[in-house]
């Protein structure tokens, strides 16, 4: 772990209790993970994994659960948050401290290009951030930088990418522009675009700003909802579009994260 997030924790601390990702979530401190899964909106029962391994829910609330995913001698801590690239910054850090291999971030993408179909696995090359709070990770609140682009660890993404092509499954890198609001994102969408990137959606700069700080390899899986430049939206796709979604989201991505928690 990097000291300024060794620093913030810390502080942090001053003020709370220092088991936090126990309280929240359930998650034993002396525990060893083999991944940790971050996913706003997902429980693993909405991916259907619980049918091929077994689930046990620590924490639920409102917003917020961790459950422990087990499959054979694997061992999966799952952290369902709100949306928005603070919740994921505010949830990770509680998390941080624990002892995990690798983290892996799931979640829905919007398409900003129609070569882009429902369904289709994504993993960001790149994601633009364009919020503000990713500046609280840095030395001064005074250091932001607008727009600033964030790059993922390419070998470890190539390797992620050859890991699914190997399952038979497509998981293609892509441009990702990070939006602090959906409602007010269409009134900017024309200025979005000329980012030319080829998604978007809320948390991916953030995580791997994260994942930098906490040191450890991570990806991040995105199922293509929606798609603006082909006029498909998020509700009231047709019966042919739910498939195709259901079927990235609950066949494809339950397998990759179990290949990539076991991975070495």
């Amino acid at each position: 772990m990097k000291e300024i997030l060794r620093d913030i924790i810390d502080k942090f601390c001053e003020y709370n209790s220092n088991d936090v990702a126990n309280v929240i979530f359930g998650f034993d401190k002396d525990e060893h993970y083999d991944a940790l899964v971050v996913a706003p909106s997902y429980s693993p029962y909405k991916l259907k994994i619980d049918s091929d391994c077994k689930v046990t829910t620590l924490r639920e609330g409102a917003y917020l659960a961790g459950y422990l995913v087990e499959k054979d001698d694997m061992k999966i801590a799952w952290i369902k948050i709100s949306s928005s690239d603070s919740n994921l910054i505010d949830h990770v850090s509680v998390c941080a401290t624990l002892s995990f291999d690798k983290m892996i971030f799931i979640g829905a993408v919007g398409a900003l290009k129609p070569e882009f179909k429902l369904g289709d696995l994504c993993t960001p090359s790149y994601s633009i951030a364009g919020g503000y709070v990713h500046t609280f990770l840095k030395k001064s609140i005074k250091d932001f930088i607008p727009f600033e682009r964030v790059e993922p660890d390419m070998e470890y993404v190539d390797k992620i990418v050859e890991i699914a092509k190997e399952d038979g499954y497509e998981l293609k890198k892509a441009s990702v522009f990070c939006t602090p609001t959906v409602a007010a994102e269409y009134y900017h969408l024309d200025e979005i675009k000329e980012f030319d990137t080829d998604l978007i959606e809320m948390e991916t700069a953030a995580f791997y700003i994260m994942a930098d700080l906490i040191e450890v390899p991570a990806v991040a899986l995105l199922v293509v909802s929606d798609n603006l430049a082909s006029n498909i939206s998020l509700i009231g796709r047709t019966d042919e579009e739910e498939q195709k979604y259901y079927y990235g989201r609950e066949v494809v991505l339950p397998s990759m994260i179990f290949k990539i928690a076991e991975s070495k």
